[in-house]
């Protein structure tokens, strides 16, 4: 279960990103808390998450480009830094008393603007840090370690937001950037050749556009995940009203609902970190599709708050076996030389859809209600299931014959 920390790289690597990680969970959580108490507008909520994607979205593939073509250990360091420079801004507006919703979605698009060429770095540099053979394993226990800090974040954030207001959940972000920065520092590679492409970026995204594409497993984890995360974006944009308007609570109350969904994804992961079998991981991205759409109507129909934390945690669990599977698969079947494209374009189509999902939710919900904009996206879901269920057996016999020739 532990076999990749048998690595130096990925044991530096993680240690990191576990202090980092929690601060960056408990960013997120008060800036929600913050933008509903500043306008009380489901709206504007949606348009902040919206704000602080787009920037992703957009240039995430130019990231993936530069990543393979310049060295990743490099472009993590600078992206760090500037994470913590942002980070440090909002705090010092917070605690100053000068923060407003503009401010957020200004300093939400330069995240945004960090994370296009962090994000896809950040996963084509993890596969350098561990054997192959223990790749599949590397990435369950990043995810969980993911699921972890985003369990315990949520709930110290609500306890510190109504005791000490938001500000100080900002300044242990900014602080907790210098663990993975100083990790990033000792990490030791061994010296790696440049890619060196004649194409023009442009026709290098195309062309990698176009084997997604035309690769039926890749195609379907690609579409996959837009769905999934696009639905998650829903609950992320609205989580804040459940938990005053629906269940009466404060923001104590949305960290613990955050927490249950988290609690889930670990469940997940720590289940996929002994899956062996990729032929079968097709069946686990369709089988989570469906269950986290069932749990997402479940949640929105609840009115207590155990059947609420209950529900998101089988929805987390739903939510992380395609994230998971949909990974694994994308790292094992492409090689180094297009990992950090391919990356990038998983990336815009998952964390991509995230914004799209909060834009939709807000709108949906200022027109017919938070509950029944989440059980329409627990009803896309199921569908989806539906129609990946049908596709199992075309896509084991494609990842297995896929496999066979690279081996060979």
């Amino acid at each position: 279960m532990f076999r990749a920390f048998r690595s130096r790289n990925f044991s530096l690597f993680y240690t990191g990103q576990v202090i980092s990680l929690i601060g960056t969970s408990m960013t997120q959580v008060a800036t929600s808390w913050l933008v509903y108490r500043l306008t009380d507008s489901a709206l504007l909520l949606g348009v902040v998450g919206f704000a602080s994607q787009i920037p992703t979205l957009l240039l995430i593939p130019l990231g993936g480009i530069i990543a393979d073509r310049t060295n990743r250990h490099r472009i993590l360091l600078v992206a760090q830094n500037l994470g913590m420079l942002r980070s440090l801004a909002l705090t010092w507006l917070a605690l100053s008393g000068t923060i407003n919703i503009w401010y957020i979605a200004f300093l939400g698009v330069l995240l945004g603007i960090i994370n296009a060429f962090d994000i896809p770095t950040r996963q084509a540099f993890l596969p350098e840090t561990v054997s192959k053979e223990n790749l599949g394993n590397a990435l369950a226990l990043y995810s969980s370690l993911v699921s972890v800090t985003s369990m315990v974040s949520p709930a110290i954030a609500g306890l510190l937001i109504a005791r000490l207001g938001a500000g100080l959940c900002f300044l242990l972000d900014s602080i907790s950037y210098i663990a993975v920065i100083i990790a990033l520092l000792v990490i030791r590679l061994a010296p790696k050749q440049a890619v060196i492409s004649k194409r023009k970026p442009i026709e290098e995204l195309k062309a990698s556009f176009n084997y997604a594409v035309g690769f039926l497993p890749i195609r379907s984890i690609l579409i996959g995940s837009s769905l999934v995360c696009c639905v998650w974006g829903f609950y992320l944009a609205l989580g804040p009203i459940f938990a005053k308007e629906i269940l009466h609570g404060g923001p104590n109350t949305f960290g613990f609902l955050m927490t249950a969904s988290s609690l889930g994804t670990l469940a997940g992961g720590i289940y996929l970190t002994r899956h062996r079998n990729v032929h079968e991981l097709g069946k686990v991205l369709a089988l989570g599709i469906g269950f986290m759409g069932v749990s997402l109507i479940a949640f929105a129909l609840s009115r207590g708050f155990w059947l609420s934390f209950f529900s998101l945690l089988t929805s987390g669990f739903g939510f992380i076996l395609q994230i998971i599977a949909g990974r694994t698969l994308l790292q094992l079947l492409v090689s180094d030389e297009k990992r950090g494209q391919i990356t990038g374009l998983y990336v815009m189509a998952s964390t991509g859809a995230v914004p799209l999902g909060n834009l939709i939710a807000g709108a949906l919900a200022s027109r017919i209600g938070v509950v029944n904009t989440v059980i329409f996206g627990g009803s896309i879901c199921i569908a989806g299931s539906i129609i990946f269920m049908q596709q199992i057996s075309t896509f084991r016999d494609l990842v297995r014959l896929n496999l066979n020739v690279d081996s060979s």
